[in-house]
């Protein structure tokens, strides 16, 4: 079969598997579309394109219906070089709408002049062009699902003029701004985002595994559904984050009193469920061994846990050494409780409390906090290194930097250096082998088989992370849930 049959098999199905793999341009109307989208083009008048990219260097417009820019973000695979690869990820995940060019070569080692040939040769367009056009793919989301008005979008989306944002968005779309907005959309809590993903998706692990982890009174959890108070810029909001399996994507209430943040937030929501990464992908490499295509059949999509704040993520992994998954929690609360600053709101009773930022961490007097000196030590030493930006957190970094960076400080070993570089980075093909469950899996699992799951390790984490951390700690002495980290 021609792949040009196999894309149009695939449109047929309208399967949400495919929602942004490729994408369909309709010669008859000059538009391009998500394979999900209800239209029903014929054969003989449409062509495929991997990328969008590609359907808009064709001459292709983005569809009203479907909105095609709404696509889960495309794979990783797009670009011929590793760094093209790299750069789009990027791109993506930005949470920054501000955009400069040399910044953001220098981060992948290159000019700024390099980076755009590169980007020209592979794609058509600059770095700049695509996050301009991310800009405004943000305006028409806001547009379409928000009772936001307008004007407040076009500033939300990085614009400071109002006839600039009108001309960008009509040059783009085809239409007005005004034009697009056909319904009144009202807001029960806060602004209402809806976020793609491709399945299978395992967000039922994922929620178990955050409210096993849960980050003191900032999160809670009700009717499967996450709760999360956020601090940024200065000021405090809340979101709430649901599961709409049936349409294949995350339902956001935003409830922040800065617009301006609305990107930010939905980058971190999406770093949050991992909502970048590409399931059959995966699955295509961990099934090459039938023990663990077992499990993955038990938990199809699984998703790598992080968490909402790279700082707390790494604070919370310092903590969690040598001690159980409960104590843990409970010290994250109890420094929450004595270094963290009022958020202002009231949640279940109780006067809820920020994280601890790295300066007010650094300074802030710990005596109370029922751990170890040392700990105590090495949370401050920490602190003041992220603060002071002699230890980046940044996922764009060299992991085997970060990990020698980190494990500099007197007090973090192996195990949490490895932990950070899976869940602060989110680097996929980090395994944390000294971990407890990890380490029993492993005899279940020989390591030679892991090593053949690269680039993927960390899914495989994942995946043990979620079938043993009951049964391998069952009949094991209570208190220790990973292998000691020298302090």
């Amino acid at each position: 079969m021609k792949q040009r049959d196999i894309y149009y098999q695939a449109l047929l199905t309208r399967d949400h598997r495919f929602d942004g793999k490729f994408f369909v341009g309709v010669k008859t109307t000059g538009i391009y579309c998500r394979p999900i989208c209800p239209a029903k083009p014929k054969k003989e008048n449409v062509e495929f394109y991997a990328t969008h990219f590609e359907a808009e260097k064709a001459g292709y417009r983005p569809c009203l219906r479907c909105r095609p820019e709404s696509a889960p973000q495309s794979p990783a695979w797009i670009g011929k070089s590793a760094v093209i690869q790299r750069a789009i990820k990027v791109l993506n995940a930005q949470e920054s709408l501000d955009f400069d060019e040399d910044k953001f070569a220098s981060l992948f080692g290159v000019s700024a002049r390099h980076l755009r040939r590169l980007f020209q040769d592979e794609i058509g367009k600059t770095p700049k062009q695509i996050s301009f056009e991310n800009r405004l793919n943000l305006a028409r989301k806001l547009i379409t699902e928000t009772s936001l008005p307008i004007t407040q979008i076009a500033f939300a989306s990085g614009f400071s003029s109002i006839r600039r944002f009108n001309d960008a968005f009509k040059e783009r779309f085809k239409k007005a701004p005004r034009l697009i907005r056909r319904n009144k959309i009202t807001d029960d809590d806060g602004i209402r985002i809806s976020i793609p993903y491709r399945p299978p998706f395992d967000f039922e692990g994922l929620l178990a595994n955050y409210k096993r982890h849960r980050i003191g009174d900032l999160e809670w959890f009700e009717n499967n559904k996450m709760y999360r108070l956020i601090a940024m810029n200065g000021k405090t909001g809340k979101i709430g984050i649901a599961n709409d399996e049936a349409n294949a994507q995350l339902i956001v209430n935003i409830a922040f009193p800065d617009t301006s943040m609305i990107h930010s937030i939905i980058s971190k929501v999406r770093h949050l469920f991992d909502l970048n990464s590409d399931p059959v992908v995966i699955a295509n490499q961990l099934e090459t061994n039938s023990q663990i295509k077992k499990l993955l059949l038990k938990y199809p999509g699984i998703r790598l846990p992080s968490g909402w704040d790279p700082f707390e993520i790494a604070v919370s992994s310092i903590l969690g050494q040598l001690v159980s998954v409960e104590q843990g929690q409970a010290l994250v609360h109890d420094l929450i409780e004595i270094a963290g600053s009022k958020s202002g709101y009231i949640v279940n009773g109780k006067n809820v409390k920020l994280f601890p930022t790295p300066k007010e961490l650094a300074i802030a007097d710990l005596e109370k906090l029922k751990t170890t000196r040392i700990r105590k030590q090495t949370l401050a030493d920490f602190a003041k290194a992220v603060a002071n930006k002699s230890i980046s957190l940044e996922a764009t970094q060299d992991v085997d930097e970060f990990l020698n960076q980190v494990m500099s400080i007197k007090g973090i070993g192996p195990w949490t250096a490895n932990y950070m570089a899976l869940k602060v980075l989110r680097h996929t093909d980090t395994f944390p082998e000294t971990d407890l469950i990890l380490a029993r899996a492993l005899d279940l699992h020989p390591k030679e088989i892991i090593q053949q799951m690269s680039p993927w390790r960390g899914y495989v984490a994942a995946l043990f992370w979620r079938t043993y951390s009951h049964s391998l700690t069952k009949n094991k002495k209570k208190g220790v849930l990973n292998v000691s980290d020298p302090s």
